[in-house]
């Protein structure tokens, strides 16, 4: 626009989101003894003077780029937004306890608004039994952006880091998977319906839980009870926000290890299986790729396998490997195929030239 284009300037859908982060804060030293960990988990550990650790995250909503308030409720989108902060928190067998909520609107949304956007905060604070401890407002000239702040705590010794898994510890996912992305195909394709015939109604009662799967998620924090309950400490864990293809890859990377994930035990919900038909798309490939479930996918120790053994809200699917054997996918025809990362980056989807 002011001159010739810099040839030398990298764009930044060449890096990737998590390259991003590390490439940022490389430099950056810890200055204090109560850091326990920073960049680079689900969230930072931070000690206290109670012998517990706070455990902070944060994540960033904006309008456009993570959510269409086309198909999305701002209600939904509150609770939404809470939820995938406690997510983080349950990912590092943390309690949340506290959120923080930062927004910037523009002139086109009135107090009625955000208050249902606030409505839909409550309700999540409710169910988890949360307290919202602070925040700010601003305003935006590019719609909503919705910033939360999540705190936790934990016992030193139980919280669990992407790191800590070894080899032949076995994988393990809450629920199911591919939901959430398949409900996101639904709502786009009503949308473009309704572009096309205001006057139409969508039927969605054939995808009742696909559309609540992206609209209305839940962090697993009972998981964390469970877990307890059954004297189980997984050795490394992470949310399925980004696909289960690039949730393992973190574990792997983060632990220096290798993975193997069965394509017939990967835990799919018949709607996903029947609209993965209708639409003619790969079950499986969504399932890896898909993004947003929410679940938590972590390692343990072949010793309590029989402590969850026949529990139906966890599905062994694999287990991990030397570093040299790689990441890979053992299809139902047993061919052996490399797991590639392809849940989705904001950074890689974006159009540099945007």
């Amino acid at each position: 626009m002011f001159g010739p284009k810099d040839e030398s300037r990298t764009p930044l859908s060449s890096i990737g989101e998590f390259p991003l982060i590390e490439h940022l804060t490389a430099a950056f030293n810890m200055y204090h003894k109560e850091t326990v960990l920073g960049v680079g988990d689900d969230a930072a550990l931070i000690k206290t003077p109670l012998g517990q650790q706070q455990v902070i995250t944060t994540d960033l909503l904006i309008e456009n780029i993570h959510f269409d308030l086309a198909y999305m409720p701002l209600k939904h989108l509150g609770y939404k937004a809470v939820v995938v902060n406690l997510s983080d928190l349950c990912a590092m067998n943390a309690q949340p306890k506290q959120i923080t909520v930062s927004i910037a609107v523009s002139n086109r949304f009135t107090l009625e608004a955000v208050e249902e956007l606030y409505a839909g905060i409550a309700t999540a604070c409710n169910a988890y039994k949360v307290d919202l401890v602070g925040g700010d407002t601003t305003s935006s000239t590019t719609g909503l952006i919705i910033s939360i702040t999540a705190i936790g705590t934990a016992n030193p010794s139980k919280i669990v880091r992407r790191g800590g898994a070894k080899a032949n510890d076995l994988l393990v996912v809450t629920g199911d998977l591919g939901g959430a992305y398949l409900g996101l195909q639904v709502l786009e394709r009503e949308k473009q319906v309704f572009k096309v015939n205001p006057n139409s109604q969508p039927d969605l009662s054939p995808y009742t839980y696909l559309v609540e799967r992206q609209l209305k998620p839940e962090a697993r924090v009972d998981v964390i009870d469970m877990l307890k309950d059954l004297g189980i400490q997984p050795t490394a864990m992470i949310d399925i926000s980004d696909g289960l293809s690039s949730e393992t890859i973190h574990l792997t990377k983060a632990s220096r290890l290798g993975a193997v994930i069965y394509e017939e035990h990967i835990p799919l919900d018949p709607q996903v299986i029947s609209t993965c038909e209708e639409f003619n798309m790969d079950s499986t490939t969504i399932a890896l790729n898909g993004g947003e479930d929410y679940e938590l996918l972590f390692t343990i120790n072949q010793k309590d396998y029989p402590a969850l053994k026949g529990n139906p809200n966890f599905t062994v699917i694999g287990h991990m490997t030397n570093e040299q054997e790689g990441v890979h996918l053992i299809t139902r025809a047993q061919t052996k195929i490399p797991l590639i990362a392809r849940g989705w980056d904001l950074l890689a989807a974006q159009n540099p030239q945007d």
